[in-house]
């Protein structure tokens, strides 16, 4: 079984990779199964239907997947190809405490088979784009960091988080059998499904 669980697309706002082409090159790299978690980040971007301006950086917008769009892409991708591979419903969540009731409501709108918890900014400033570690030292960046990561963890203790397209997949396995683990999982409607490593 060959799966990778964390990839992004043209929906998300850090890739120009088209849905079409990730499904056509995993099935080429002989992948059994794909989830595709593009980028939501609440407090940093807007979503396309909130009503709120569209504010854009370098001439990209600032904004979340288009979920319709995306929903319908993702099942236009399995009638095309499901026989071919087993397409899965994720999304990559830049979770802050102050934003878990948006991403709760999303995340109950439609049916996800995989979510990944990520911290991507504290107090709506990005890590990528050094907002959040201007005028802070070191310790101040790390101790706010770590602390905005365990109170996510604290309370999202039962997600899980795996990640381009096959990186690595081969060298984690071995790692991770001389680790002693013997199973990995795939998911399905949130629900985990064990492999044999």
């Amino acid at each position: 079984m060959l799966a990778d669980y964390h990839v992004h697309t043209a929906f998300s706002d850090d890739s120009v990779y088209p849905l079409e082409e990730v499904i056509r090159d995993a099935i080429r790299m002989g992948m059994d199964e794909i989830c595709i978690t593009d980028h939501v980040d609440y407090g940093i971007k807007e979503d396309w239907d909130s009503g709120k301006e569209i504010r854009y950086r370098n001439g990209e917008p600032m904004a979340n997947v288009d979920y319709p769009a995306y929903m319908k892409e993702l099942e236009r991708m399995r009638t095309l190809y499901g026989e071919q591979i087993t397409i899965r419903t994720g999304m990559e969540f830049g979770m802050q405490m102050h934003t878990i009731s948006r991403y709760e409501t999303l995340f109950h709108r439609y049916l996800f088979d995989f979510i990944i918890l990520s911290v991507h900014q504290v107090e709506d400033l990005e890590f990528w784009t050094q907002d959040f570690q201007r005028g802070r030292t070191q310790q101040e960046y790390n101790e706010r960091y770590y602390k905005e990561l365990l109170d996510l963890v604290q309370n999202y203790k039962d997600y899980s988080v795996l990640g381009h397209l096959g990186m690595d997949i081969p060298e984690t396995r071995n790692l991770l059998k001389d680790l002693g683990f013997r199973k990995f999982c795939t998911f399905e409607r949130m629900r985990p499904i064990f492999h044999e490593l």
